[in-house]
Parts: C-alpha cells; sequence; structure tokens
C-alpha cells in the first residue's frame, strides 16, 4: 500500500475538544476497548427502563401470559397435524426479508415444528418488549433490538442438528462440508488475527480490477485528492459535475466495476465528473473537524472545478454522509451569495436525523460518551469498529447466515466488487466524528437551525436550486422516510427517486442490472406537502435503473454541448493518474 505525506496541513483547532479529567479519559479509554465501544451502561439502563415498567404493568404482563398460552396452544395443534400429514398449513409466517427457513427441509417434520416454535417465540419477544406503557421510545427501541439479537443468535439455522440443510449436506458429503467449513473457519481466525483482509478481497484491487475509470488528480490538499476524469465523447455537457462520496467509506463505491461505474456511467453520457477522494486520516488527525471536511473537502474542491471549468455552474452531488456534508456547504453558501451550484444531488443522505434508523440506537449520551473514550487515546474510530456496528444492524444475514453457510454448509460466499469494497475500511478523526455524532444525529441541530458556520447557523431553507433526491426501500442506514424529509425543510423545485434495494446496493443500481426497479415524482417550488406514505402509494413504478432518469435531469439543467475541458485546466498541474494515492492508504 502506498504511504503519503502530509501535504498542506491545516492549521490546528482554535479550542480542543479536551475530556473534562485525564484519569477518567484514561480509565474509560480502558473500558471502552474491552466491550467495542458499545456502552454497558446504555444498554443496562435501557433494560432497567422496560423492566420497571413491565414489573408495574399487571395488564401487559396478563396480555403477554395470554398470547404465551396461545401460542403454545397453537404450536401444539400444528405439531400434531404436522406430524400426520405434508404440507399442512403453518401457524406463523417468517417476514419477509427473512431467508433462513425458505429451503423445503424446513417444512418436513420435526424442522418444521421446530423452526414455527423459534419464529412464535422471536413473535412474542416482540411483543414483550414493545408497548410497556412508560418506557421512553429510545430504550424500547434498543431493548427490542437487544431481544432480536439475542434471538438470532439461538436461532436453529445455526445449529448442525436442528438445521437440515446441514444434516443433508452431511449426508451427501460424507461430512466433506464440516471439514471445508473447520478449513474456512480456520483462515478467517488467522486473517482476524493479522488484521487481514477477508477472504476474496485479493480479487478486487484497486485501480487493477475497481477504480479503473481513466482519469486524472488535479487537485490535492490534506484531506482530498480531486479527481478530473476523461471524457469519452467528443462534446460535453457545459456544467460539470462534482461528486462528495462519505468520508467513512473509500469514493470508488461509485466507481466499481466498468460495468457499474456511476462515474463511468456519466462520463459516458457526456458530463465532465470530478470526484472527492478523502484520505484516510490518522492520529494526528484528531483534531480535524465538521467544518474542515467542509472547508477542505466541498469547498476546496469547489474552488477547483470552477477554475477549471470556469463562467460554469457545478451539478454537485453527495452520496450518504457526503450528502449531509454537501448540503452543509450548500446552505451556507446560499447564506452567503454564493450562486456557483446549478443543482443539488442527494443520494440516501439525511439531513434530518429523527428518525435515522438503527444506528440511532448506537447514539445517546451514554453510548457517545463511551465512544468518545475509546477514541481519545488513539485520536480516530477505527473503521473496522464501525463495520462491526453496521453487520450488527443486519447480524442475521450479514453474521449468522454467513457463518451456517461458511462453517457448516462449508461454502465459502461469492465475493464480489461491493463486498470487497465494503471491507476496504476508513478511520475517522476524533472531533470530526464527535461532532458529527453530536450536532446531527443527537441534537439534529441542521435540521433545526441551529447549525453554525463561521459562528453564524445555516438554514437548509435558504437553498433555492432544483434538487434530486434517492432513498432506497431497504435502507438500514439511512431510511427513506428519513431522507425524503427534505420536501419539509426546503420550498425549493424537488425531484424525489425511491428505488429498490439498500443504502449501497440501491444506489449502484445500473442500467441493466436484472429485478431493479424505482418510483419518481417532481415537487414544483413551493407546491403543498405529500406525506411519504401518500407519496409511495400515488406514484407509479417503474422498471429499471433510476441512473436513466437521473441523467436526463441533469441534461436538463445543462446549457447545451460544449468542447471537453482539458485535464486540470489552465490552473492545475496534474498530479498524477487516477485513482490517486489517498485511495491506497491504509
Amino acid at each position: 500500500m502506498t504511504t503519503v505525506a502530509m501535504i498542506d496541513k491545516p492549521a490546528p483547532a482554535s479550542s480542543e475538544n479536551t475530556p473534562p479529567d485525564a484519569l477518567d479519559a484514561v480509565a474509560n479509554a480502558w473500558r471502552a476497548r474491552s466491550t467495542g465501544g458499545l456502552s454497558p451502561a446504555a444498554g443496562l439502563l435501557a433494560w432497567y427502563d422496560w423492566a420497571l415498567h413491565l414489573s408495574l404493568s399487571p395488564g401487559k404482563q396478563r396480555n403477554l401470559l395470554e398470547k404465551g398460552l396461545h401460542k403454545q396452544q397453537r404450536l401444539a395443534r400444528y405439531a400434531v397435524r404436522a406430524a400426520s400429514a405434508r404440507n399442512c398449513p403453518t401457524c406463523i409466517e417468517p417476514l419477509e426479508q427473512d431467508r433462513r427457513f425458505a429451503d423445503p427441509a424446513w417444512q418436513r417434520w420435526p424442522f418444521n415444528v421446530i423452526h414455527q416454535s423459534f419464529l412464535l417465540q422471536q413473535q412474542w419477544w416482540h411483543n414483550a418488549t414493545t408497548g410497556v406503557r412508560g418506557v421512553s421510545r429510545h430504550h424500547e427501541r434498543l431493548v427490542t433490538f437487544a431481544g432480536r439479537q439475542w434471538l438470532d443468535m439461538w436461532s436453529p439455522a445455526n445449529f448442525i442438528w436442528t438445521n437440515p440443510e446441514v444434516l443433508r449436506a452431511i449426508t451427501d458429503s460424507g461430512g466433506a462440508n464440516l471439514w471445508r467449513g473447520a478449513m474456512n473457519f480456520l483462515d478467517d481466525a488467522r486473517r482476524l488475527a493479522l488484521n487481514g483482509a477477508p477472504a476474496g478481497v485479493e480479487g478486487f484491487e484497486v485501480g487493477k480490477d475497481v477504480a479503473v475509470t481513466p482519469g486524472k488528480v488535479v487537485y490535492r490538499n490534506h484531506l482530498i485528492e480531486l479527481i478530473q476524469y476523461t471524457p469519452t465523447t467528443p462534446d460535453v455537457h457545459a456544467e460539470p459535475i462534482l461528486i462528495v462520496p462519505s468520508w467513512i467509506m473509500k469514493y470508488y463505491i461509485l466507481d466499481l466495476s466498468p460495468h457499474n461505474s456511476m462515474v463511468k456511467y456519466l462520463v459516458g453520457q457526456g458530463h465532465t465528473v470530478f470526484i472527492i477522494s478523502w484520505r484516510n486520516p490518522t492520529a494526528a488527525d484528531r483534531d480535524l473537524s465538521l467544518d474542515d471536511y467542509r472547508r477542505l473537502g466541498v469547498m476546496d474542491a469547489l474552488d477547483a472545478v470552477t477554475a477549471i471549468v470556469p463562467e460554469r455552474k457545478v451539478q454537485a452531488v453527495g452520496y450518504c454522509l457526503g450528502g449531509t456534508l454537501l448540503a452543509i456547504a450548500a446552505a451556507t453558501m446560499a447564506r452567503d451569495g454564493d450562486e456557483r451550484l446549478q443543482s443539488l444531488t442527494l443520494l440516501a443522505s439525511e439531513t434530518d436525523f429523527r428518525e435515522s434508523g438503527e444506528i440511532a440506537l448506537f447514539i445517546d449520551e451514554s453510548q457517545l460518551a463511551w465512544l468518545e473514550a475509546g477514541m481519545w487515546d488513539k485520536g480516530y474510530l477505527d473503521g473496522r469498529q464501525m463495520a462491526g456496528a453496521f453487520q450488527m444492524l443486519n447480524s442475521r444475514d450479514l453474521i449468522w447466515s454467513r457463518q451456517v453457510r461458511e462453517y457448516l454448509l462449508g461454502e465459502r460466499q461469492v465475493f464480489n466488487d461491493l463486498m470487497a469494497w465494503n471491507a476496504d475500511v476508513t478511520r475517522m478523526p476524533y472531533r470530526m466524528h464527535s461532532e458529527y455524532l453530536r450536532q446531527l444525529y443527537l441534537c439534529n441541530d441542521l435540521a433545526e437551525g441551529r447549525y453554525q458556520v463561521g459562528g453564524r447557523p445555516v438554514a437548509l431553507a435558504d437553498i433555492d436550486v432544483p434538487m434530486f433526491i434517492v432513498g432506497t426501500v431497504r435502507d438500514h442506514v439511512a431510511p427513506w422516510p428519513s431522507v425524503y424529509k427534505m420536501h419539509l425543510l426546503s420550498d425549493a423545485e424537488l425531484t424525489f427517486v425511491l428505488t429498490s434495494g439498500g443504502h449501497n446496493a440501491g444506489v449502484v443500481s445500473e442500467p441493466g442490472h436484472p429485478r431493479r426497479s424505482f418510483q419518481i415524482a417532481t415537487r414544483a417550488a413551493g407546491k403543498r406537502y405529500v406525506d411519504p406514505q401518500m407519496w409511495r402509494a400515488e406514484t407509479p413504478l417503474q422498471e429499471g435503473s433510476w441512473w436513466s432518469a437521473w441523467q436526463q435531469w441533469l441534461a436538463q439543467r445543462s446549457a447545451g454541448r460544449v468542447a471537453p475541458p482539458a485535464m486540470g485546466g489552465s490552473t492545475y498541474t496534474p498530479l498524477g493518474d487516477a485513482p490517486g494515492a489517498y485511495v491506497a492508504m491504509t
């Protein structure tokens, strides 16, 4: 991997984010490391809140007792029918997204009774952890989440003798599947001990297999490299595109393999494309602030783009937290009279964090104090720790089902480019990470008009350029109703897209990808508000990729076709080929 020297390092922050007591910082940092950054106090407070209020609710207790007895009776009747008749109706169906019991082998006795018992128990515990009067909403969600994690760990699908698929594989292979699984386990354990990459990553080398769209690094500062991509058409749309990816991930999720690269698609459609590649911070960057990311990231990149393509406005695109940062920058520019933006596209990006999905379970005062303590001595949050938190949000598929497949069935998952990118983790500076969690997630300062830039608040309502907002149906990170809230925060013209897929796969949704669909509708500037569920019910579903509709939207906001600008223009000398050096930093 390439090591890059510090370039144009920003001045130290005016006031350091120091803990109130050095002894507390040392002690809490040790405790945070021992728990993986999770606060046991937050979990205990949630459990105590739930348990105390449940103990004071005799009506809820009676209701749970009745439900438990009723479920036992249903299971007993089902067990009798299932023992004497095939394909008898089940007493409970798994959730739509739960594929653990989809194999027909689960419908044979006794595995049908075993998995039905588990699903009924899972439903009962959901009833037990929800609807207890007096429990705070945050604590209720945390207890429900913890209960689901515990039950998923003890699913019958996770054990040899209660999983018919595993038993069938043992019979068919003479136990060879368990041998292969043991070898897979030992290989993964070795990689984990050596802090290595998961098996399969080797086939996706950055700059060779992924991130291969031709281009040049035309600008570099301490925090970013700016890549300008080589045009492939004789003329281009007049307004360039600047893409701001999230800094909690490597930029090349938007330039994966040639067949699904958003960058390559836009260049092929005649757009001049620039993208920010964020530097992977180290302990020396602990005092970089969220505003440093706005200033050294978005604004420096925008200055470079407008110098390379002068007298043209910019079509700005932001993904995930990169979109949140871009929205902050756009609101600041609107406040200060900076009119360099032609349009604003936000991909799976939240600006109102009141309903930010299950990631909010890890964000309260107790959890943030614990997380900050864990970051304090290192100066950053390790990317593997964040990756682990995201895995917990969907542990059924990302942890337990994967382990069953690889360790019990002995089948290595087929690695793809998106999985390889997901394993290419990054770090986050102490100060910036603390600021965005507290100011955006915990306090919701941006949506509520308290977020300040340069000592003055910024308002999303000031943004008046046309906006294209994308939400994804199965997003665990930025739930689409939360992304939709931009309808409440701005009166500008707004085109909203709801696409199939999740936070990553819904965005990387190239034309020709099978089983893709989307809904799209435009609200004219100043028109009435439609709530998200009504919007979804009234907006027709279209098959295919939303990329084509977006590209047409961008083209409609272009002033025509012009000759492609020179690489770096007349201002900047290219510093090297894409994908640059920062993306290779470990």
